[in-house]
C-alpha cells in the first residue's frame, strides 16, 4: 500500500497544481493599471502647444486657479471619439478641461477637434509619452481630476461615457 501511495504522489501533486492554476484563471485579478499618484502633486512636465495659437500645458498650471480635469487623448484613439460627447457635456456643466495629446500631429488633432468638438482650454503635445508615463497613465483615454493645489484627486481609466458623468461630477464637486 505504501508503494502505491509513492507511485501516485506525482499524480496528486500535478492534479493539485492544475486545480490551483485553474482556480486563478477562473478569477483573474483586475488588469487595470492605476496611477500611484492619486493623492500626490502632478509630476513636473512642460509641454509645447499642440495647436498654433493655443496654450501648451505645464504641471505648474495646475497649482494656480481652480481645479480642473486633465484628459489624455489621441486623434488615433477610437475610445477617445466615444468619450468626446461626455467631455463636451462636462465643459457645458462648467468643468474646465485641459488635455495632453499623445503621439499625435497638429493636423490630426485639429481634424479630431473639428469633427468631435473641442472642450479643451489648453492642449499640450506629448510626442513620445513622457508626461503620460510621469502621470502613471496606462493609456488613452484617461482623465484625472486635479485640485486647486495641483494634487491629483481622482483617476478615470478609459473613455468617459454618459453613465460615468454622475460619478465624475460627484468627484469634481469634492474638489471644487
Amino acid at each position: 500500500m505504501n508503494r502505491k501511495l509513492w507511485l501516485a504522489l506525482p499524480l496528486i501533486v500535478f492534479a493539485a497544481f492544475v486545480l490551483a492554476v485553474g482556480w486563478r484563471l477562473s478569477e483573474p485579478s483586475d488588469p487595470t493599471v492605476r496611477s500611484r499618484l492619486v493623492g500626490e502633486k502632478v509630476p513636473a512636465f512642460a509641454l509645447a502647444p499642440m495647436l498654433p495659437g493655443r496654450p501648451g500645458l505645464a504641471s505648474a498650471d495646475f497649482a494656480k486657479g481652480g481645479p480642473r480635469l486633465l484628459n489624455l487623448f489621441g486623434s488615433w484613439c477610437v475610445p477617445c471619439i466615444a468619450e468626446a460627447p461626455a467631455l463636451l457635456e462636462l465643459e457645458k456643466r462648467g468643468v474646465p478641461i485641459d488635455a495632453i495629446a499623445l503621439r499625435d500631429t497638429p493636423e490630426d488633432v485639429a481634424r479630431f477637434l473639428a469633427d468631435h468638438g473641442d472642450p479643451f482650454a489648453a492642449i499640450g503635445n506629448d510626442p513620445v509619452g513622457e508626461a503620460k508615463i510621469a502621470l502613471g497613465s496606462s493609456g488613452v483615454p484617461e482623465t484625472f481630476i486635479v485640485d486647486r493645489k495641483g494634487v491629483i484627486r481622482f483617476q478615470h481609466i478609459g473613455p468617459i461615457m454618459p453613465q460615468d458623468l454622475a460619478r465624475i461630477m460627484a468627484e469634481w464637486e469634492k474638489v471644487r
